[in-house]
């Protein structure tokens, strides 16, 4: 069975209106679950693909209710998971209960939180279990098996891999440690396992798919958003769903 492909957007690029179109052609053509991106100033684990993104649309005026207000304008047309990933901080500023609400009435399925640990998470794990929403954790090659049981036991909905150390970006090769560590979390006891960071090509999603539960394209598919426009993009994503 074929596995899921998950398409990284940030909310706001190009623009606000055209991050929204955006998604939508990405689940029309071939991607089956969004992340939409909350443009932070201080995106530590961000390539420069993502940075420039995200620098653009905080320069534009972005600001964290939008994302509320593109999740819901997203499921209004699709009914495909749509998940944020966001550093802690803003859900911080924002109140996490009144985030986990807000995004929970927008029609959000959970949140991707690269730089928050279960172990430091108490506020989040009780109001994603109050609202229903999703909670993925990452887990890295460098996480020893006692970690990865903690994420993958605190996680639900799925585990994100991390395929290699570093930031996001694209690679010519998706780090072989990636599929080891799909193997680790499944003897933590892990349910899905998608693998992201580095995939880029159509070839490495389909090798990703042949042992995790599903792949996620980030910096490639914002690559093709900022130099093909909304039509550059679909197309690129149809390639990566292999539609051609």
């Amino acid at each position: 069975m074929t596995g899921e492909l998950v398409g990284y957007l940030p909310v706001g690029f190009p623009d606000y209106a055209g991050s929204v179109e955006a998604a939508i052609a990405l689940l029309e053509n071939g991607v089956t679950a969004l992340e939409l991106g909350i443009p932070y100033s201080d995106p530590v684990m961000d390539g420069p693909i993502v940075q420039e993104a995200a620098n653009a649309a905080l320069q534009a005026g972005f600001r964290v209710p939008q994302v509320f207000d593109a999740v819901a304008a997203i499921r209004e047309r699709s009914a495909a998971p749509v998940y944020v990933m966001t550093y802690w901080n803003p859900v911080l500023q924002h109140g996490v209960d009144r985030f986990a609400d807000e995004f929970a009435a927008a029609g959000g399925t959970g949140l991707i939180t690269p730089d928050i640990t279960p172990d430091a998470a108490a506020d989040w794990i009780a109001a994603s279990e109050r609202t229903g929403l999703d909670r993925v954790f990452l887990a890295a090659p460098t996480s020893t098996d006692e970690r990865l049981r903690m994420i993958a036991g605190a996680s639900r909905g799925w585990v994100y891999a991390v395929s290699t150390m570093g930031v996001t970006g694209v690679r010519e090769d998706v780090d072989a440690k990636a599929r080891a560590l799909v193997a680790r979390l499944r003897a933590a006891d892990a349910g899905r396992v998608y693998v992201g960071i580095g995939i880029s090509s159509p070839d490495q999603v389909r090798e990703v798919q042949s042992y995790a539960d599903g792949a996620i394209v980030g910096s490639a598919i914002v690559r093709a958003l900022a130099d093909g426009g909304v039509r550059g993009m679909a197309a690129f994503a149809r390639g990566l769903a292999g539609l051609g």
